[in-house]
């Protein structure tokens, strides 16, 4: 059988580093190739560096149809879901593909939509949304603010930095952070290594905090002054009840000397 390499279903997930790639290299060579590649029609869905080490050193494999996609997009969201649930898989990968899985699960279900609208009769169901960033969370099985770090990262990461990320270099925390910087600065901040890294995120950080206005109290500017006149004139009543005091404490003891 003639199997076909789709460049974007190849592409579409990290591929492996150098040790990883290796270490299945020596596995296949030692042990065969035992899972099953899995095809979509004549396009490999699954197993593209498995199929590469088999052709190479020519290992034998067996192949597994999967019949039930009707678009790229449904083999798409099949690969996400695969690599999801595997353990070997960082947060950051695990971030950046439901988010990919939202972008994909929205764009079905507008255009889902759209057909409904058309042709109300359409009994099509459309897929679960993953409309919040809880829920891509809750997908990803990482918190709320981990995605948002992990979205500022897409958006102003330079490719260096993502490397650095993925590979560990640097967390997902300090990488957003870094982010931020210009792309000149970041890629000086990933010259000096994991310490400049850590030093440059850490320094932003600090800037920033040192840069936040101050809390204004609760209860408001305008209520603060309010209260504190009415300390300032409760403390000169206290200060004319002591003169009173005086004098009359002054008039008693004249009255008990003339008695």
């Amino acid at each position: 059988m003639n199997i076909k390499i789709n460049e974007v279903l190849r592409s579409y997930i990290d591929p492996l580093t150098e040790i990883e790639f290796a270490a299945l290299e020596r596995s296949l060579l030692a042990e065969g190739c035992r899972d099953a590649l899995v095809l979509w029609g004549d396009v490999l869905i699954d197993g593209h560096n498995r199929y590469a080490i088999c052709r190479q050193h020519g290992i034998s494999f067996k192949t597994l149809q999967n019949t039930s996609f009707e678009a790229i997009d449904d083999v798409l969201l099949w690969m996400i879901d695969n690599h999801l649930a595997r353990r070997s898989v960082s947060n950051f990968q695990r971030g950046v593909l439901a988010l990919r899985k939202k972008d994909i699960v929205s764009a079905k279900i507008a255009l889902q939509m759209s057909k409904l609208e058309s042709a109300p009769s359409h009994s099509e169901s459309a897929p679960s949304p993953l409309s919040t960033r809880e829920d891509v969370a809750k997908e990803a099985r990482l918190s709320s603010k981990t995605i948002v770090q992990i979205e500022k990262i897409q958006r102003g990461a330079t490719l260096e930095l993502v490397d650095a990320v993925r590979s560990g270099t640097i967390s997902i925390h300090a990488a957003a952070t870094i982010s931020s910087l210009s792309e000149a600065q970041q890629l000086s901040a990933l010259g000096g290594g994991k310490k400049s890294l850590q030093q440059a995120a850490k320094e932003i950080r600090e800037q920033r905090a040192s840069s936040r206005t101050p809390r204004e109290p609760a209860n408001g500017p305008a209520e603060v002054d309010v209260l504190r006149a009415e300390i300032s004139a409760l403390k000169e009543i206290n200060v004319a009840l002591k003169a009173e005091n005086g004098a009359l404490a002054g008039r008693i003891a004249a009255l008990t000397d003339t008695m």
